[in-house]
């Protein structure tokens, strides 16, 4: 599966390794790809993990705004 997010509050490199790194830490996660500049997250991830857990995690690193794309 693949999800993609918009990410708003996200500013430098910083925070796209941090969100990089909270997400392939996740049971179940092949990859994730963040564009920092454009507030963009793609997240590969089995039938397992939900866009709800995934969102939860990333807010939970800081100041961020995170909607799922349709």
């Amino acid at each position: 599966m693949k999800t993609t997010f918009t990410i708003k509050g996200m500013h430098c490199t910083s925070c796209k390794v941090l969100i990089e790194d909270a997400c392939s830490d996740i049971h179940g996660v092949q990859s994730c790809k963040v564009d920092y500049k454009a507030g963009i997250a793609v997240i590969e991830h089995n039938a397992n993990v939900s866009a709800a857990t995934l969102k939860k995690e990333i807010e939970k690193l800081g100041e961020y705004t995170v909607r799922q794309q349709a």
